[in-house]
């Protein structure tokens, strides 16, 4: 990462942060990408630090993330964390679907490029820049098609990642339109994609919705489509194994909930103390 950095610049500090912001070339995206990362103050000198990336990193500023994270530190409520926050790009719908299935309006067609910018140059670039080797998994968070990237993306790589956040999720992504002969059990393609996955011991999922999340109600039972969405999600991973117990699969739904940077911005603190708390 040192060699394609194109800017750098130290822009806050507190009592318990750094926030470094990046901009470099994107060898796989073929464009500049801006990235923020939330250091620790005491990285160098503390082995426990944990590393977490975050699709449409665009949208911590607003919550204020700084400010989240001061609060935390102060609290000793979390551990050391390293916040990789990756900005988005105007091909957002292009770059965050699933990697291996496009959607029925073809969106995704580049997500398997940023997969291999995450893989391939994000995560070597940042456990070189920040001396972050002895780091052996990390975790992967986003909001609405961010979640789902950041779910397929840590679901088929788990010798990398093994806790996964989805605040919103666009769990809704699928093979077919609702009029051309949709089928909830079978077009769902991240539910696809976890029902013919496997069991992996040191996953960990945590999913939050609002019940003002939308309007829609595909199957008019009564419960918005992000709710039930994430649910039967849920219900795939128990399937395989997982235990929704709060330790494997910690599912939050927040009675007034929207879908908005507000609304994730209450809920992610709640998602970095399960993660990372302080044991």
């Amino acid at each position: 990462m040192s060699k394609k950095t194109e800017t750098h610049n130290i822009s806050a500090t507190t009592d318990h942060l750094i926030l470094d912001e990046l901009e470099i070339f994107a060898d796989y995206l073929d464009r500049k990408i801006r990235i923020d990362v939330y250091l620790p103050r005491n990285l160098k000198h503390n082995r426990d630090v944990q590393v977490l990336l975050v699709n449409d990193g665009q949208d911590l500023p607003k919550m204020p993330f700084v400010d989240m994270l001061e609060e935390l530190y102060e609290a000793e409520a979390i551990k050391p964390l390293v916040v990789v926050a990756m900005h988005c790009s105007p091909e957002r719908r292009l770059e965050y679907g699933t990697a291996d299935v496009l959607d029925f309006l073809q969106r995704g067609s580049r997500a398997r490029y940023y997969r291999k910018f995450v893989l391939q140059e994000l995560i070597p670039g940042i456990r070189r820049r920040y001396d972050l080797h002895h780091v052996e998994k990390i975790g992967f968070a986003g909001f609405s098609l961010g979640g789902l990237s950041a779910l397929d993306i840590a679901w088929k790589h788990p010798e990398i990642f093994n806790v996964v956040g989805v605040f919103s999720g666009s769990l809704w992504w699928r093979l077919r339109d609702l009029h051309e002969g949709y089928v909830e059990s079978e077009d769902r393609i991240i539910h696809n994609l976890i029902r013919e996955g496997d069991y992996q011991e040191d996953m960990r999922f945590f999913f939050m919705t609002g019940t003002l999340d939308e309007t829609s109600d595909r199957n008019k039972n009564g419960i918005i489509d992000s709710i039930d969405d994430t649910i039967d999600l849920i219900s795939e991973l128990e399937i395989l194994g997982y235990e929704n117990n709060g330790h494997q699969i910690e599912y939050l739904e927040l009675a007034d909930g929207r879908h908005d940077v507000p609304t994730w911005g209450r809920a992610f603190p709640q998602f970095l103390k399960w993660a990372y708390a302080v044991s």
